[in-house]
């Protein structure tokens, strides 16, 4: 197994097919907008507000590098501990590579970040639907935050609040 490196330039267009095939995986084939340059100017722009972290696959046919997964991730503040967490955007690992041990290390370099630089949690949202994850996510300690329903304001609705 490859390590776990942070992601850098180089890597923005393997990224972005991950996303992509993340998108399908999670039947949402069409809602990836992101594009290279977005995703440039978020991981390594004058002050960038997300990070990557990324493990090495095999070269394609034509010899050019690929990734076997990814994991974006941002900054999060819990008041109540009065510290940074990290909130886990996106894990992905290519089908090919699952098994492998690919997953278990990008998520334990992420909770390693956290132990380093004294933040207190480790949160990610699953799809409720998506077994093989949640027990995936289980086996390592994960539990889940029952109680507790993610909301969103986006598109219109987002228009529309920002209004009143």
């Amino acid at each position: 197994m490859s390590p776990i490196r942070a992601a850098v330039p180089s890597d923005i267009p393997e990224i972005l097919r991950l996303i992509v095939e993340l998108a399908v995986y999670e039947k949402e084939p069409d809602a990836v907008v992101t594009t290279e340059d977005s995703l440039r100017a978020a991981l390594f722009g004058e002050n960038p507000m997300v990070f990557a972290i990324v493990v090495d696959g095999e070269a394609d046919a034509e010899g050019s590098p690929t990734l076997a997964g990814m994991a974006l991730w941002y900054l999060t503040f819990s008041t109540w501990e009065g510290v940074h967490g990290i909130h886990l955007e996106d894990l992905y690992v290519r089908p090919g590579y699952r098994g492998s041990g690919h997953g278990k290390a990008l998520l334990l370099r992420l909770a390693e970040i956290c132990v380093e630089r004294g933040y207190k949690r480790l949160e990610w949202a699953v799809l409720d639907w998506n077994e093989p994850a949640i027990g995936f996510y289980r086996s390592i300690g994960a539990v889940s935050m029952d109680g507790w329903s993610t909301f969103r304001l986006d598109g219109d609705a987002l228009a529309r609040a920002e209004a009143h």
